[in-house]
């Protein structure tokens, strides 16, 4: 401790370095979407800088472009059937792999996290040759009427996401104080009930977390869908399919609007998880003290 202190006496420029260079890397991160929030109110359109005659026209073009919001239903669509299918799958394994014990356990784990590793590209390729099996695609032609469509993405994004939900989850399984568990079963309770009364609720902010996580991929997930998709448009093909005619101020308008409700999601999950954290310390100090006079 004495060390670091006379070091920084010693280079007062040493934290002035520090703080230039944290600065160098949030505005690399964060200028270019300023940039871009900003042109979406310049009256130029996407050229001029700086950006002159701001307006909200662009924004009113945007919210009359049937396209886009058609584009926008089916990514939230897909976004949230992908997270239903992602944490029905995760949570058992989660499960399995932190209360279990079973033969190939080590490689079951290795296979759980291979879809993070591997490139998008490579799964939807995958995804469509068994899409395009003689079976696979009668079934899926007598779901939809057709071969590929919002279906093949659904189910594309919930079986690559999968991992991600059991790896939050894992995580959460971890840190969960099995004490309330082994009392809730030793006062007569099953196993169903003690998962659905003691287990899930304790495991309410890294469900949250990995729902959040699975969402937010989905809806800007672009290399699986373009291998699965059908005539419907999600927002991420919607908008590379506009930039192959060039930029228009309706995709900084609609990039401005999802980068605000991430915003609002990271914030929102942020005060989530600092009240949860808050009310456990507060039961922590309670219990201490219950402790201490037993």
């Amino acid at each position: 401790m004495e060390l670091l202190m006379t070091g920084s006496a010693a280079n007062p420029s040493g934290p002035r370095w520090l703080l230039a260079h944290a600065a160098l890397v949030f505005g690399f991160l964060y200028l270019p979407i300023a940039v871009l929030i900003l042109y979406s109110f310049n009256g130029q359109g996407v050229g001029g800088f700086p950006p002159q005659n701001l307006t909200l026209d662009w924004y009113r073009t945007l919210f009359g472009d049937g396209a886009i919001w058609d584009s926008v239903l089916n990514s939230l669509w897909v976004a949230f059937a992908a997270m239903a299918i992602s944490l029905t799958f995760g949570i058992p394994a989660a499960l399995a792999l932190d209360r279990s014990q079973f033969p190939g356990k080590a490689l079951f784990r290795r296979l759980v996290l291979l879809p993070l590793i591997l490139p998008g590209i490579i799964t939807g390729l995958s995804l469509l040759m068994l899409f395009n099996l003689d079976m696979v695609a009668t079934v899926l032609k007598w779901i939809t009427g057709q071969r590929l469509s919002l279906l093949t993405i659904t189910l594309g994004h919930g079986t690559a996401l999968i991992s991600v939900a059991t790896t939050e989850i894992f995580a959460g399984l971890q840190k969960l104080d099995r004490a309330q568990e082994e009392a809730s079963l030793d006062l007569g309770a099953s196993y169903w009930q003690t998962f659905w009364r003691v287990t899930v609720p304790n495991l309410k902010l890294p469900i949250i977390g990995a729902a959040l996580l699975i969402f937010t991929l989905s809806m800007d997930e672009i290399a699986v869908s373009f291998f699965l998709i059908g005539r419907d448009n999600t927002l991420p093909l919607e908008i590379w399919g506009r930039l192959r005619r060039g930029i228009t101020p309706e995709i900084n308008a609609v990039s401005t609007i999802i980068f605000i409700f991430s915003l609002v999601t990271i914030v929102f999950w942020y005060r989530l998880r600092v009240r949860s954290e808050g009310a456990a310390e507060v039961g922590t100090e309670l219990i201490e003290p219950a402790e201490d006079e037993a």
